[in-house]
């Protein structure tokens, strides 16, 4: 100013301060009328609020102000159109990126929703507490999130016969078992095998096994063992021994199949008794008398014989002419068609000796015979064979 004052003279002096006033008035007034004109709002980007000054006058100018860009999924609460006005409150929120799969089909989401549970309503996507799903309902959703959903779907457990109803999400047998406290023992057999992974609408079937060991007490029968005695009229027989039935203790495995028997295996067997044999005396004499009678002409019949004992079913024991044979138990008698041989009848049987006929039948018609002998075991040996009949009386 010294300078000027000393160049210029007092009148340009004046002027030139004169026009140095009005500019710095002039930009005075322009900053008072640009701060006037600004307006305050409240910004909330992504959850963090913020208060901007700005000059723009619509939504949209503000978003480029502060470089935001709205994408087709973003949230902002008002139309970027709308005229911003002093004291507004604008909220934008940019929309994540969601992977949602379910029982592996998978399908892309975009949401600006806060929680996994609000992401799931706002879809209309509803689980249950039987569902998997891979994130907390309270966990936050992010950008590029991976939501994997396995719906729980019902299956039948057969263990042992008694079918159960369970829930799975499709894991394998064994996690599925073990989820519904059901115990395998190394012996059950399960189907599928417990690696296998569960299936819709499947079965799962499990076969209890249980093998035990058992004692059972057992009989050996005796034999009966067969002599020839020349002192003895041939076709007759005396018997020397009874005989007696052994005794053995037998030892099984018995393998059980949800409890019923499927194997039994023998161990071992230990002889508790030794059995003793029934000792048979055969007659090989000739009879002299035989042979005299049928050579001088005494009646000879060729008969089917059978055998039977006192002991049969339905038997009293007591024959026809009122023999009591189980109080005579060798008696030698056989029972006749009274029409072909009468009662009372001596006769010699061939294989059989000399006998009385004291006894009928309701099936001894004709030319059949039925021998007497003790036992039912002696009936069996002695079977039904065709033999020679000669009347001795």
């Amino acid at each position: 100013m010294r300078i000027l004052s000393k160049l210029l003279p007092a009148s340009r002096r004046k002027l030139v301060m004169s026009c140095i006033g009005i500019a710095a008035l002039a930009t005075f007034t322009t900053i008072l009328i640009f701060q006037a004109t600004e307006r305050e709002v409240v910004f909330s980007e992504n959850g963090e609020v913020r208060t901007i000054d700005t000059h723009a006058d619509t939504i949209k100018e503000l978003l480029e102000e502060v470089g935001i860009t709205v994408g087709d999924h973003d949230f902002i609460s008002h139309d970027i159109n709308t005229k911003i006005i002093n004291g507004m409150e604008i909220a934008y929120k940019k929309a994540n990126k969601v992977m949602l799969s379910i029982d592996g089909n998978k399908k892309m989401y975009y949401t600006v929703a806060d929680t996994v549970e609000a992401f799931l309503k706002e879809n209309n996507i509803s689980i249950t507490d039987r569902d998997d799903i891979s994130h907390s309902l309270t966990g936050a959703i992010n950008d590029d999130i991976t939501l994997t959903i396995h719906q729980a779907f019902e299956v039948t457990i057969d263990d042992g016969g008694k079918k159960v109803k369970a829930w799975s999400t499709g894991g394998t047998v064994e996690e599925l078992l073990k989820k519904n406290n059901i115990v395998l023992t190394e012996l059950d057999k399960v189907e599928p095998e417990i690696e296998k992974t569960v299936q819709k609408d499947s079965t799962i079937s499990i076969v209890r096994i249980e093998k035990k060991t058992e004692e059972v007490k057992d009989t050996i029968a005796f034999k009966t063992e067969t002599r020839k005695d020349s002192s003895l009229e041939k076709g007759s027989e005396k018997v020397l021994a009874s005989g007696s039935d052994g005794a053995v203790l037998k030892t099984y495995e018995v393998t059980y199949e949800n409890g019923k028997e499927v194997k039994r295996e023998l161990l071992k067997e230990k002889v508790t008794k030794e059995s003793e044999n029934r000792i048979v005396v055969v007659g090989t004499k000739e009879s002299k008398n035989l042979v005299a009678l049928s050579s001088s002409g005494g009646r000879e019949f060729t008969m089917t014989a059978s055998a039977f004992t006192a002991y049969c079913n339905g038997c009293s024991g007591n024959t026809a002419t009122g023999i009591n044979l189980k109080a005579n138990p060798n008696t030698k008698l056989i029972a006749v068609d009274p029409s072909v041989i009468p009662l009372g009848t001596r006769v010699w049987v061939e294989g059989y000796g000399e006998a009385i006929a004291g006894d009928t039948g309701g099936h001894i018609k004709g030319n059949r015979i039925d021998i007497h002998v003790p036992t039912k075991a002696d009936a069996y040996k002695w079977g039904v064979r065709k033999v020679k009949v000669i009347i001795l009386d």
